[in-house]
């Protein structure tokens, strides 16, 4: 029997979706597009940042990684698809570089990733060609496939990061924030919960300019398969074991449903922009869509508590 070679052939193109603009409500959708490559390890988008106007980074749960610039017209150019590195050098595998989440220092350009399955952080350098440092998330262990799948750097140098479904409590998912660098050995994690309140497991994370959190939850169902919410968390409630709660602001339009697991948010002249990017699993009826939307009069933050302030 003779297999397929892969095809590394560096080129992505953008469909744009036939889909009308939203003009009302908070999240409001712009356009959208399906991403296709010939490349053979293209896909399996879970983890999503821009990093200049038209420019994302886009890294899959197979570990390989995207780069790409896309202008106002859906062209693409500058495609750069790679593995990224490894802990023993050997050639990215699931089991060794299940990707879930990312974020990016704008100042640096280093990146962070988190991985399921080895249940890790790794701090990357901006070329994506070294791992910088490492460290496994602490004891007890979130199961193998239920691990870090949401991770976002907060205004104030804090990192906070979510897991997909671990710890069975009562309370909500287990979640975990840190004040220094979380590839690091120190310092140790606060952990506290977030109760989803039934809008499904938490897909990704992404900072909101005004220092809240935005989440994105994926429900499984049959009509549509996928259901995608989004949700502002307060990051004034997390504290040591307690119980976070979230305000849903939107969903993607069922007409877009997919296993949308990549967020980002971006700036430009005043206004917020969510993209969203799809995972496709790597299955013929999936898509790998990049969603941008706009939000609009987002709800107010909490004002903090009288006497606390007084105090």
């Amino acid at each position: 029997m003779r297999f397929p070679d892969d095809d590394v052939t560096q080129a992505v193109s953008a469909r744009p979706l036939i889909f009308a603009p939203a003009t009302g409500g908070t999240m409001r959708f712009v356009r959208g597009w399906h991403l296709v490559s010939p490349h053979s390890r293209f896909g399996g988008f879970s983890a999503l940042a821009r990093t200049a106007p038209g420019r994302f980074l886009l890294i899959g749960d197979n570990g390989y990684s995207t780069r790409l610039s896309l202008d106002s017209r859906g062209a693409v150019s500058s495609v750069r698809i790679r593995a990224l590195p490894t802990m023993d050098g050997r050639p990215a595998r699931k089991s060794m570089a299940d990707t879930e989440a990312m974020f990016v220092d704008a100042d640096s350009g280093k990146i962070w990733v988190a991985l399921e399955i080895v249940n890790q952080i790794w701090r990357l350098d901006a070329g994506l060609s070294q791992i910088e440092s490492r460290r496994k998330l602490p004891e007890p262990r979130w199961p193998r496939n239920r691990g870090p799948e949401a991770m976002a750097r907060l205004a104030d140098g804090r990192t906070v990061i979510f897991s997909e479904d671990a710890d069975d409590d009562p309370r909500g998912r287990e979640a975990l924030i840190w004040t220094g660098d979380p590839a690091a050995p120190d310092p140790a994690p606060i952990r506290f919960f977030y109760d989803s309140a039934g809008r499904g497991l938490v897909s990704d994370a992404a900072a909101l300019p005004d220092g809240r959190i935005l989440l994105v939850h994926r429900r499984l169902g049959f009509d549509p398969v996928f259901t995608t919410i989004i949700a502002i968390v307060d990051p004034a409630d997390i504290e040591k074991d307690a119980v976070v709660r979230s305000r849903t602001i939107g969903r993607v339009p069922a007409a877009l449903a997919e296993n949308y697991e990549g967020a980002a948010i971006s700036v430009e002249q005043g206004r917020t922009w969510l993209w969203l990017v799809a995972d496709n699993n790597f299955n013929v009826w999936q898509r790998s869509l990049l969603l941008q939307f706009e939000l609009v009069d987002l709800p107010p933050k909490k004002q903090p508590d009288s006497k606390k302030a007084a105090r």
